[in-house]
């Protein structure tokens, strides 16, 4: 395939992260299964970091759509889920988190742990629209709820988070 065909394949797809813990209740995992099923009925491109828990279950409902996930790993390619399409080695370690949340266009976070936190921080950092489906309720130095978007379902976090690509 040529360049121009690989770029035009690609082009005008919209790239989400989801982000959450690797260790998930099967709860949680159903939720991000749902919520990678939503992004490849929606053409999306899922990026995350391709281990377990919510990463595999993304990986999995995008797989069960036909759709396309890369997973940003942090040390060995024996580290990916079986149903991450496209496995990156980063060679970053935890580091890979700001790589993870700078691909998306938008992020979801599905629960999550301390990495899941720090990729919070970044994803609001750098301005992205975030999205929020059980996570971290985070509030700035003044108390204020942060500009995470709440929602209560994989639907809702999906149609939230493409919004926030749109305006």
């Amino acid at each position: 395939m040529s360049d121009s065909k690989v770029i035009d394949k690609y082009k005008g797809r919209r790239i989400v992260s989801v982000i959450g813990t690797s260790t998930a209740s099967p709860d949680l995992y159903e939720l991000a299964r749902e919520t990678g099923r939503l992004l490849a009925e929606r053409d999306c491109i899922v990026v995350c970091g391709g281990r377990g828990g919510v990463m595999e279950g993304v990986c999995r409902g995008v797989a069960e759509r036909g759709g396309i996930s890369v997973g940003l790993l942090p040390s060995s390619l024996s580290e990916a889920n079986p149903y991450v399409s496209i496995p990156l080695v980063t060679g970053l370690g935890e580091v890979r988190n700001v790589a993870v949340v700078s691909a998306g266009q938008a992020v979801i976070s599905i629960g999550g742990a301390y990495g899941t936190l720090s990729e919070l921080g970044f994803a609001m950092r750098q301005g992205k629209p975030v999205v929020g489906l059980r996570t971290w309720q985070i509030r700035d130095e003044k108390g204020e709820p942060s500009a995470v978007v709440c929602a209560a379902t994989p639907l809702e976090a999906v149609t939230a988070a493409l919004e926030g690509i749109s305006s």
